[in-house]
């Protein structure tokens, strides 16, 4: 009996996999002078090769027309109030109260020459804010947990002639901005996924379990 309760909590775990970060879906760039340059939205996986020198963005790394995005730090309680250049469902800048639970995206536009770019990207759960400024982008990166190396200059974030906006169902941002050096950088601020999606167990799986609990009870039979 020991064994086949082992077996079945086993099997229950392997039956309900459970997924609960929030991410970013797609990405595109749409227009500037970085699109005909040949540039495309491209998500990093952490650690990144991608950068010079590796795993290391905010000055100067990249070098290329690309559009770059990726996941930090996954549903983190605030234990402060954190501040965010703009607000969702606002125009202006605000925060966003400590005991809410965040997930944290850094986007960024690190072009070897002055180049223009348009694009957005699109996250699975919902946006609470935008951080574009040099000094809100180093008070937040306590967010991070990648293991990323993020470089600090001062004009890090972005300049007055750039914008992001939220879209009105505030899954996904649009940015306007021209970057050489360092590069335009910004965080995005959402909820965690909306619900844990069940990842349904393989029917080789459902057969391999049955065939296995039928084996043990033809042991205890003829022991």
């Amino acid at each position: 009996m020991k064994i086949l309760s082992i077996i079945a909590s086993c099997f229950t775990t392997l039956l309900f996999c459970t997924h609960a970060s929030a991410t970013i879906v797609s990405g595109n760039v749409t227009g500037g002078t970085s699109l005909t340059q040949g540039g495309s939205f491209i998500k990093l996986s952490t650690p990144f090769t991608d950068s010079n020198p590796g795993n290391t963005v905010g000055q100067n790394n990249f070098q290329t027309p690309n559009f770059y995005g990726f996941d930090e730090g996954q549903n983190i309680t605030l234990a402060a109030d954190i501040n965010v250049d703009l607000l969702a469902n606002t125009s202006t800048s605000g925060s966003i109260s400590a005991g809410s639970t965040v997930a944290s995206h850094y986007i960024f536009f690190d072009p070897k020459n002055t180049t223009t770019q348009q694009g957005s990207i699109t996250f699975d759960s919902n946006i609470y804010g935008v951080i574009t400024s040099t000094v809100n982008l180093g008070a937040s990166d306590f967010l991070i947990n990648t293991g990323v190396n993020y470089l600090n200059p001062t004009l890090r974030g972005l300049e007055s002639n750039d914008s992001v906006n939220i879209s009105s169902d505030l899954k996904t941002i649009s940015v306007n901005w021209t970057a050489d050096n360092p590069g335009d950088y910004i965080r995005v601020l959402t909820d965690f996924s909306p619900a844990a999606v069940a990842v349904p167990v393989p029917a080789t799986l459902w057969l391999f379990a049955f065939s296995l609990l039928g084996f043990l009870g033809f042991r205890r039979k003829t022991v």
